[in-house]
């Protein structure tokens, strides 16, 4: 409720806004509010091509260098610590501070309502299995092979979309999920694990691609698991990230410990630890908060083409940072994932009204039951209708 008076609050503003700074003389549509927009946009493009390259380069970069190689799972437990401190603190925010009201809101929302908290459960796990399985696939995979195959998550959260929440997807968005699993064939049919000059003996193709994979189901199915959540509860964004960290951080604990549980008790939580990790971390943490707030000024074409621009820019670092070599098949699947995703985004082109479809032509009588026909001709007689347009006639006389 509150979310929605401060949605309402904040459209009026911005409608203020836009009245208030109009030029003199110009029309309604080129005010200075929608140059405002405008500049908005172009920020969250450039946060959205920025945080998804840069991810995915820090990480691979990371994990090639040379040196005490950190735990992947504590970095994700770190992850998940951080991001729901700032969720804290952004819902603190909300409570001017009040830390008495957020602790009795979080009581009631977490402990009280036990059962909705529980619903998160799935996804939180689906999720720490997606971060886990991301630092396996791209510490064995090209970052911009790992960027175009990881395009495949458009494919299965379309197929959840359809099977859990029952909606349609467009012949132009079919086709297009065709032109991107035919890219990503096409960019995996070599199978060349060496196309970077520091590529370490160490790397699996065949486990990256395998983790790349499993990390797009989970991805889809846990993306519209979440939606199907939010939609069916009046939660907010915030609660729900606390909700799922607390789970994630529990999670990621127990992963940590089956894993590394012996090397992470004897060397430390943090081996390994240096601030380009760090960063590593903070951008895992903060960047889907960020793409959150960010997608509140974007729209699905500006999101479709930061990730293709994405895929571009992590293409061209991995050729400087990495040696990355671009051949012929990896250049044209990844021009058909790139139009792939774009043409995904596009807006669908409304249906036609059920008006226009529904409309006979006046000189036909439209279709009826047998009950209704004779109901408008009072019993089926063939006269019905002039009977009754006597009996007026006469009245009137």
């Amino acid at each position: 409720m509150a979310a929605a008076a401060g949605a309402g609050d904040e459209e009026r503003d911005m409608k203020q806004l836009q009245s208030e700074m109009r030029e003199p003389g110009s029309p309604p549509g080129r005010s200075a509010g929608d140059r405002v927009n405008r500049r908005l946009k172009y920020l969250s493009l450039a946060v959205l091509v920025v945080q998804n390259a840069s991810l995915i380069l820090s990480i691979r970069y990371a994990r090639t260098l040379p040196g005490d190689r950190f735990f992947s799972t504590t970095a994700v437990v770190m992850a998940e610590v951080l991001k729901g401190i700032t969720c804290l603190l952004l819902m603190l925010a909300q409570k001017r501070g009040n830390v008495k009201e957020l602790a009795v809101y979080l009581y009631d929302a977490v402990i009280i309502q036990y059962m909705d908290t529980l619903k998160l459960a799935v996804p939180s796990l689906i999720y720490t299995l997606q971060n886990n399985l991301q630092y396996v696939a791209i510490s064995n995979l090209p970052a911009a092979t790992f960027q175009v195959t990881y395009q495949l998550k458009i494919l299965t959260t379309a197929l959840f979309s359809v099977l859990l929440l029952r909606k349609s997807l467009s012949h132009l968005q079919w086709g297009s999920l065709v032109i991107l699993f035919i890219g990503v064939a096409i960019v995996q049919s070599e199978q060349s694990g060496g196309k970077e000059s520091v590529a370490a003996s160490d790397q699996n193709y065949i486990v990256g691609l395998i983790a790349v994979g499993v990390s797009c189901l989970s991805s889809g199915f846990a993306g519209v698991y979440f939606e199907r959540i939010l939609k069916g509860s009046s939660g907010s964004v915030w609660l729900r990230n606390i909700q799922l960290g607390i789970f994630g951080t529990a999670l990621g604990l127990l992963a940590m410990w089956q894993q590394d549980g012996a090397a992470v008790a004897e060397r430390g939580f943090f081996y390994g630890y240096t601030p380009l990790v760090w960063c590593v971390i903070f951008n895992q943490a903060f960047g889907g908060l960020l793409v959150a707030v960010v997608v509140k000024y974007a729209d699905n074409i500006l999101k479709g083409f930061a990730t293709s621009l994405s895929i571009v820019v992590s293409t061209a670092a991995s050729v400087h940072l990495f040696g990355f070599h671009v051949d012929l098949p990896f250049a044209l699947g990844a021009g058909l994932v790139i139009g792939a995703v774009y043409l995904y985004s596009l807006p669908r082109t409304p249906d036609p009204p059920l008006s226009n479809t529904s409309q006979t032509p006046p000189h036909k009588e439209p279709f009826l039951p047998k009950i209704v026909s004779k109901q408008k001709g009072h019993g089926g007689h063939p006269g019905g209708d002039n009977q009754t347009g006597n009996k007026r006639h006469k009245k009137k006389r």
